[in-house]
């Protein structure tokens, strides 16, 4: 009987049901993402300060105590000293320290005037060399030029084209001690102001004698007026020409203090009239300096402001020979 109960024992059957699990949700994922950034990060600032040199941390350091003073001061508390990065700094140019950015700012504006100086300054000497090039044309095209080309010397120098044109033994510009233009030099003249019409710079026109003194005395009239007449002489020959009158910076005589040979100071080479179209470098240095005005008493007028200018700086070093006199 025991042996057939266990036999009719039932048999039991435990079917398990499967089902979904119920979601985890995602905010171990950002957990993650955000100790994987601030890993990231503190190895990144360990990198940053072990390859900066001490000179920049003491910077960076000064910075946090005082950041508007070395913003806008500079100076030792922006890390002058040298870096292993070569070009510390916002500015990449400089190899030592740092710079603030108002440095940087006049430093790009100095470069870009400098820049702009330069552009203009090899716009005027090829303006310059169009003009040499047009005046030698015209002198060896023209009928009344070419027979006095010998007269007529061209030349660059730093403070622009000088246009000399000198006197000859036998072909004098003006009468003997006179400011009288001779025909020839008018016509000279006439050409040289109806070229000059359209150029940009400005002119400065200058009388030369020559050594031999006036026959009325230091205390008459002398080689100082007589210059200063043939110089304006020429003015109104050239305006006479065509070259407007507001492109005359200076007008002015030299008598023989400036010869263009002075080993033989009384050669005719030395009377000559001196024409300069000016570069704006030289024209600048013409410019004079204000002096400041003095106020007189009250009985008396005021002051009126003055002013003085350098005078233009004209070579003496001319290649052409001629014969000539004394006179």
């Amino acid at each position: 009987m025991a042996g057939d109960g266990k036999k009719l024992q039932p048999i039991i059957i435990k079917r398990i049901k499967k089902t979904g699990h119920a979601a985890h949700g995602g905010a171990w994922k950002i957990a993650y993402a955000d100790f994987v950034t601030a890993m990231m990060a503190f190895f990144l600032l360990m990198w940053l300060l072990g390859s900066t040199a001490k000179g920049e941390l003491d910077g960076i350091a000064s910075y946090f105590q005082s950041p508007v003073k070395v913003s806008l001061m500079g100076g030792p508390g922006t890390g002058n000293s040298s870096s292993i990065l070569p070009g510390g700094g916002r500015d990449l140019s400089r190899s030592f320290g740092q710079m603030d950015s108002g440095e940087a700012e006049r430093a790009a504006k100095m470069m870009g005037a400098q820049m702009a100086q330069e552009v203009k300054a090899r716009q005027e000497a090829a303006r310059l060399d169009a003009l040499e090039k047009k005046i030698a044309v015209l002198i060896e095209s023209s009928p009344k030029l070419a027979e006095f080309g010998s007269q007529i010397q061209l030349e660059k120098t730093t403070d622009g084209l000088h246009i000399q044109i000198v006197d000859q033994q036998n072909r004098p510009m003006f009468d003997a001690g006179s400011s009288l233009v001779k025909p020839y030099m008018r016509d000279i003249l006439h050409e040289i102001g109806r070229a000059l019409g359209d150029v940009e710079n400005r002119i400065a026109l200058s009388g030369h004698t020559d050594a031999t003194p006036y026959g009325s005395g230091v205390r008459g009239y002398s080689n100082w007026e007589l210059s200063a007449d043939r110089a304006n002489a020429s003015r109104r020959e050239l305006v006479s020409g065509g070259l407007p009158d507001d492109k005359l910076r200076r007008v002015e005589g030299l008598a023989s203090s400036r010869l263009l040979r002075p080993e033989t100071p009384t050669d005719p080479i030395n009377r000559r009239i001196s024409i300069v179209v000016m570069t704006q470098a030289a024209e600048e240095r013409m410019t004079p300096g204000s002096i400041p005005a003095v106020v007189a008493p009250p009985a008396a007028p005021a002051a009126v402001e003055t002013s003085m200018a350098p005078a233009l700086q004209i070579p003496a070093e001319v290649t052409k020979s001629t014969s000539g006199s004394g006179g």
